[in-house]
């Protein structure tokens, strides 16, 4: 990709209304667009980094054996009526009619959907257990959107859905998603703690949260430096935990801190609060019906997204890790217009194209500060700056994004080098 042909807007100013470094870097950097409150437009290079996000968890749910569905976005109101969240869900469900007056609502979550489905179409223990999956975009109508990505209205979420006939199968494939989502997160490249949560107006037992730490997290997580016990503030009041610098109320021995956390997944076993209500029995080995056991899993790929920036950015921009970056190189010519650079530029642009490494030629006409601030900016791990000493001397600048370090290259070892930094 030619950054001259790139849709790329960036902005010398922050908007006034972003307030964490996501938001901001976001807007800045040109890969988000603001349409509504908490209703944003995804221009090329954050569409790009949310597909990373998104074959990232792909991979790891079809390696745990989950299998990938599409649900309809748009709900009738019978199946939330059924199991009586579409009184107590609130102003948070957006609802809606159709032109017969059918009333309708666009899923924040899936639980009944998922069940009517099952319910329909399994009746025996042989065919479970089952983990059904989607990636799609959902909307809540979020009081008070705010901080870009990370608390919007529409929101692109993974979320899955298990069914067992058991409580003992049920534990089984939570703790392999737990284990499924701790290798997504750390294949994002992200710092993270597993916490005891509540599991809120979704329901059901087991709840766990998988938290980004970061300064401007808004779940505050209280900790403990002996026996590890991790649970978000609120789960901790609720059970008798206590405060910052306190003794540990589970080991009694270590003490308590607190951390900041952005959650990015969350994990639950539903049981059957859905399966009974909603009548999604199987015949078990005696031919006797029972509620399937559920559970139910989600990931949001936006707050990913923007936890993996407040996690990895500085005064400059953006430093992503090397799974989620839009570009992993960024090749520089200090003057555009000069054809032998030019030429230089296109040969490694079209060699490291053929290795398959993502890389970004800036052809633009501008000034060489503008084009160092933009990668900054954006993020792009890596940059090769070619300038009149690669003409005279057949080498390279190679900079890292993350550390600063700048090293000098031959150009018959761009390829080698630029290979061993990036995978």
């Amino acid at each position: 990709m030619k950054f001259s042909k790139l849709y790329c807007p960036t902005l010398k100013e922050t908007p006034k209304d972003a307030l964490v470094a996501s938001h901001q870097l976001m807007m800045r950097s040109g890969m988000i667009r603001k349409l509504a409150a908490g209703i944003y437009s995804y221009l090329p290079l954050g569409l790009k980094i949310m597909r990373k996000i998104e074959c990232i968890v792909r991979e790891e749910m079809n390696r745990s054996g989950a299998q990938e569905i599409l649900m309809p976005s748009v709900i009738p109101s019978e199946l939330w009526k059924e199991t009586g969240r579409w009184d107590l869900y609130g102003k948070e469900l957006l609802r809606l009619k159709d032109r017969a007056s059918r009333e309708f609502c666009y899923g924040p979550t899936h639980e009944e959907v998922i069940t009517d489905i099952v319910r329909n179409n399994i009746n025996s223990y042989k065919q479970l257990p089952m983990n059904l999956y989607q990636i799609q975009t959902k909307f809540r109508d979020e009081i008070r959107p705010r901080f870009g990505l990370m608390r919007g209205r529409e929101f692109i979420m993974k979320d899955a859905y298990s069914f067992h006939t058991s409580e003992s199968c049920l534990e089984d494939t939570f703790q392999e998603m737990e284990n499924t989502y701790g290798r997504i997160f750390s294949r994002a490249g992200l710092n993270f703690k597993i916490v005891e949560a509540d599991s809120g107006n979704i329901g059901g037992s087991g709840s766990r949260e998988f938290m980004v730490t970061a300064e401007s997290g808004e779940d505050a997580i209280l900790e403990c430096d002996h026996c590890q016990y991790s649970a978000n503030v609120e789960v901790a009041e609720k059970s008798g935990g206590t405060s910052e610098g306190d003794r540990c109320g589970r080991c009694k021995k270590g003490s308590l801190s607190i951390t900041r956390g952005i959650e990015v997944g969350h994990i639950f076993k539903l049981g059957d609060k859905y399966s009974k209500v909603m009548t999604a029995t199987v015949l078990d080995d005696k031919g006797n019906a029972s509620p399937i056991m559920m559970g139910c899993y989600g990931i949001g790929i936006g707050r990913t997204m923007a936890a993996a920036i407040e996690q990895h950015h500085d005064e400059r921009g953006i430093k992503w890790p090397l799974s989620l970056a839009p570009f992993l190189v960024d090749i520089i010519l200090i003057k555009a217009g000069n054809p032998e650079q030019m030429k230089i530029g296109e040969k490694i642009y079209e060699d490291l194209t053929k290795e398959n490494i993502d890389v970004l030629l800036d052809d633009r006409e501008l000034s060489p500060g503008i084009k160092f601030k933009d990668a900054d900016l954006i993020g792009i791990p890596f940059q090769l700056i070619i300038g009149n000493k690669t003409i005279e001397n057949q080498t390279i600048e190679l900079k890292s994004r993350k550390s600063g370090e700048v090293q000098i290259l031959n150009l018959s070892d761009i390829i080698s080098t630029i290979k061993g930094v990036t995978q």
